[in-house]
Formats: C-alpha cells, sequence, structure tokens
C-alpha cells in the first residue's frame, strides 16, 4: 500500500490500515533507520508509562532519585 505525503506534512493512512485501528486516536511516531513507526496510543496512560519505563530499564527507584532531583533543584 502506498501513502502520499502531501506539502503540509500529511499522511492519509490507507482505509485497510485505519480500519484495524478503529478506537485509536492517537499515535506516537517515531523515526528507526530509515522506517517511520507509529504505535497506536492506548487510553490507559499509566500502563503506557510503565510499558516505556521497562523499555528504559528504569526502576522505581530511579523514578524516585529523578523526582528528590527536580524538586531539591526547584528549592
Amino acid at each position: 500500500m502506498l501513502a502520499k505525503k502531501t506539502v503540509k506534512n500529511q499522511i492519509t493512512l490507507p482505509k485497510k490500515i485505519a480500519d484495524r485501528f478503529p478506537r485509536v486516536e492517537y499515535f506516537d511516531v517515531r523515526a528507526e533507520d530509515d522506517r517511520i513507526i507509529l504505535e497506536p496510543l492506548k487510553a490507559d496512560r499509566a500502563a503506557q508509562v510503565r510499558e516505556k519505563l521497562a523499555r528504559l530499564k528504569l526502576t522505581e527507584a530511579d523514578v524516585a532519585k529523578a523526582v528528590a532531583w527536580a524538586r531539591k533543584a526547584r528549592s
């Protein structure tokens, strides 16, 4: 399937693809090498954040340290 980028940098997903994601309104977009990757955003944002933290191998302790650092920097 083809998708054309317009002069306004817009791409319309082919109907056959879009129909596979009926309740998805937003996609996370990133570039990997010479590819554009679209991942549907889930309604449960908390689960999404946990998944990303796991992918980045960040622990609760790492998050706690970052929060403590940010609070200290503000005071």
